[in-house]
């Protein structure tokens, strides 16, 4: 069985957009880590799971000194490593 696309591979493949990454991450900064976010195609992710998978991103985003644009970066990266699955 083949593994599940990363969402980078999705984007690269334009199967999901830059629209639909940025408002994943938007989503994470404002707190609203729903249990499930739909992607283009019929993939979904695990918004939480992929944060939470990423110790990088788990830190910057919890430490309330980091600047804007790090925590950003941090959520943009967990969100597109992160594996997405077929819906």
């Amino acid at each position: 069985m083949a593994e599940s696309p990363t969402v980078g591979e999705l984007f690269k493949a334009k199967t999901v957009t830059d629209e639909q990454v940025t408002a994943l991450v938007d989503a994470v900064l404002a707190g609203k880590l729903d249990d499930r976010a739909e992607l283009a195609e019929g993939y979904v992710l695990d918004v939480a799971a992929a944060v939470k998978a990423s110790a990088f991103a788990t830190a910057v985003l919890a430490d309330e000194a980091s600047k804007p644009g790090a925590r950003r970066n941090a959520a943009r990266t967990a969100i597109l490593l992160a594996r997405a699955e077929k819906a």
